[in-house]
């Protein structure tokens, strides 16, 4: 999936990624997927049936999603650079 202008990603406490606006949704072969419509949620629980959207199923999963705060990846830009 690649982000434009006007495109918004909303993460949605122990539920799915809302995309909003204007998005390009690919597959893992870099195949289009058809969104079906402006918004869409996406899941992140992985017990979906309609992936890559979300079908409610983290609320009988009663998935729990990592604390986004909690931990980051390293930024390469918080390390210095090595001279060329």
């Amino acid at each position: 999936m690649s982000a434009t202008p006007g495109t918004s990603i909303t993460l949605c406490p122990h539920g799915p990624l809302l995309v909003r606006g204007d998005f390009e949704l690919l597959d893992a072969m870099g195949l289009t997927v058809d969104p079906r419509r402006g918004t869409v949620a996406l899941c992140r629980c992985g017990g979906s049936l309609i992936k890559p959207f979300c079908d409610g199923t983290h609320k009988l999963l009663e998935f729990q999603a990592p604390d986004p705060t909690a931990a980051r990846a390293p930024n390469i830009d918080d390390h210095p650079r090595s001279p060329t």
